[in-house]
């Protein structure tokens, strides 16, 4: 039943995209778009592995390496690959055309889907969203390379603050709908080494030497660069990797072409440290402390929450000292704690709370995000340079409350003055987008691995679907 439900969504689907195709014949026809073809449409933004910030070394490599990547096709064509980035260029002129002020405007919609309708305050451009997700599913296609042998490799941590790492890891081994064993095919190649797995099995604690991730990232990129083409055809720009580990951004330091042309995936994603948004995505930190992915959502009704706003957690970082100065222990509404009590339940706490405060720590990302949002309670966003999981497509201004460092002092103020029908409005949106962050085995339409996907997806096109809308 669940192969025949899954045959009917992708059914729809190619139906949709068909109808779709229909109505861009007919505007093209009529002269709408003059000299353009669905299979040539240029990114609305630089090829992602050039780019300002990008030594010139570095740039001078990737200018000649386009030759390879296929962009000189007289000298060297390249028909399986003309036939991806084809894909490509059809999903970005279909999202581009299904959000067109002309295309909203029709009476008629062939987009349909029985499943979800991405609708609402919590979406950046919902309608963008839906057809770039639905393209998604039709098309996108990821290679998995096989080298390397667990527990470093196609393995990662399930529990824990890392969790999210080994979690995407295991579902992304198993899958069998976007992944393809066809290299030729894929429109992404995923380079399945864990960080987390490194440190712990691979790091000495006592002679602490981090060139461990550099000798083993490194020789991984080697030996698949050496093995297949597909490394050197792009110089890493079509690739992948993903970490939750703090030292994440580290490991990609040792090569220069996973540093400034891959796509890399990390819960710490802050932009001091040279995360790029144009090509890197965040990643969301769940702390699974069981492993246990059930049973998670569990809110409270508003009658129930009492305090006004909590945190628990321990002095590191820059931001968590000025929090717990300004507020440990000193008010009964706001609770702010380093340590909890015995006996008192930090999970009951976050039920409890109308606002649950999420600052940084020694890093940007903070499991305490996706801890609020499974437990209805509105997130607290205290950061510096933090790029929020999702924000191509998710307006967190609709679901959470972002403070200044500098506004930790008034930070009871600035909640009391929040009034009750923003509140009620702002806890709405967290219940709506609990879907987003949800963990599924197997996974379901749009929850937390699907985005994480759709995040690789929208930088494979390189468009920003936020942007989309005509003039």
């Amino acid at each position: 039943m669940e192969k025949l439900n899954r045959s009917l969504r992708r059914d729809g689907v190619v139906l949709a995209v068909a109808s779709l195709f229909v109505i861009s014949a007919i505007v093209v026809s009529k002269g709408s778009y003059k000299n353009m073809s669905w299979f040539n449409i240029s990114p609305t933004t630089p090829l992602p592995w050039i780019h300002d910030t990008t030594p010139t070394y570095m740039n001078q490599r990737k200018v000649k390496g386009l030759q390879n990547f296929g962009i000189n096709r007289e000298k060297n064509r390249d028909e399986k690959l003309e036939m991806v980035e084809g894909d490509l260029a059809t999903a970005r002129a279909l999202i581009r055309e299904a959000n067109s002020k002309k295309f909203l405007n029709q009476t008629y919609s062939p987009l349909q889907d029985s499943d979800y309708i991405p609708l609402g305050h919590i979406y950046r451009n919902p309608h963008a969203f839906h057809w770039s997700y639905l393209l998604m599913e039709k098309l996108f296609k990821i290679f998995v390379y096989e080298e390397g042998e667990p527990p470093i490799f196609h393995n990662g941590p399930c529990k824990s603050i890392y969790s999210t790492e080994g979690i995407f890891l295991s579902l992304m081994e198993s899958d069998t709908y976007f992944r393809t064993w066809d290299p030729d095919k894929a429109h992404v190649y995923f380079l399945p080494f864990s960080v987390a797995m490194i440190v712990e099995y691979l790091f000495d604690p006592i002679v602490r030497d981090k060139a461990v991730l550099q000798r083993t990232v490194a020789d991984y990129v080697h030996t698949i660069s050496h093995k297949y083409p597909y490394w050197n055809r792009s110089l890493g720009a079509d690739h992948f990797m993903l970490s939750c580990h703090d030292w994440g951004p580290r490991a990609t330091w040792y090569v220069p072409q996973l540093y400034y042309n891959a796509i890399r995936v990390l819960c710490n994603a802050n932009i001091s440290e040279h995360f790029d948004p144009k090509k890197d995505a965040s990643l969301p930190e769940i702390n699974l402390k069981t492993g246990e992915i059930t049973g998670l959502m569990d809110g409270l009704p508003l009658s129930d929450r009492k305090i006004l706003g909590f945190f628990a957690g321990r002095r590191h970082g820059r931001i968590r000292p000025a929090l717990l100065q300004h507020w440990k222990d000193k008010d009964e509404e706001l609770q702010v704690y380093e340590s909890l009590p015995q006996g008192i339940s930090y999970e009951e706490k976050l039920r409890k709370s109308r606002y649950c405060i999420c600052p940084s720590g020694h890093e940007v990302a903070s499991p305490r995000i996706v801890e609020a949002i499974y437990a209805e309670c509105v997130p607290v966003l205290i950061s510096q340079r933090y790029v929020l999981p999702f924000s191509d497509v998710l307006n967190w201004e609709a679901f959470s409350v972002q403070v200044s460092v500098s506004e930790i002092p008034e930070l009871k103020k600035i909640l009391l003055g929040i009034s009750e029908e923003r509140y009620l409005r702002l806890r709405e949106g967290v219940r709506m987008v609990q879907k987003h962050f949800v963990v599924n085995d197997p996974p379901k339409k749009y929850d937390m691995f699907h985005m994480i996907l759709h995040s690789i997806w929208l930088r494979r096109l390189n468009v920003r679907i936020n942007t989309l809308l005509d003039d």
